[in-house]
Parts: structure tokens; sequence; C-alpha cells
């Protein structure tokens, strides 16, 4: 469950980015104002847990 909440983080985040960079609009801070810093760090966190995401083994193990 974590791992889908970081993914969405980042997405989302991915997504402002991408409208920074061609609109110059930043939806983040548009959508939450001063509390958008809040919004960032939480983008943050979810990248560096991400990281273990490359070393997690996801293999599906069945039983037969």
């Amino acid at each position: 469950m974590i791992d889908r909440i970081a993914l969405l983080l980042l997405i989302i985040g991915g997504i402002n980015w991408g409208l920074v960079g061609i609109f110059q609009f930043d939806l983040v801070e548009f959508l939450f104002g001063g509390a958008a810093g809040i919004i960032y760090v939480l983008v943050a966190i979810s990248a560096i847990w991400c990281i273990s995401l490359f070393f997690k083994d996801n293999r599906l193990v069945t039983e037969q």
C-alpha cells in the first residue's frame, strides 16, 4: 500500500513539474497555496521510498 501511495505522489509531482516546465503553472501551489511546501516534502520522501522498488523482488510466487 505504501508503494502505491509513493508512486501516486511521484506521478502527481511529475505532472506538476511538466506543467511548470511547459506552462509555468504550478498546480500544487495553485491548489494548496502556502501548504504546497508540505506536498513537495511528501513527494521528495516518496521519491526516496521508491528507490527501494528497484531492489524489490516482484516475482509472483505460486504454489502448485
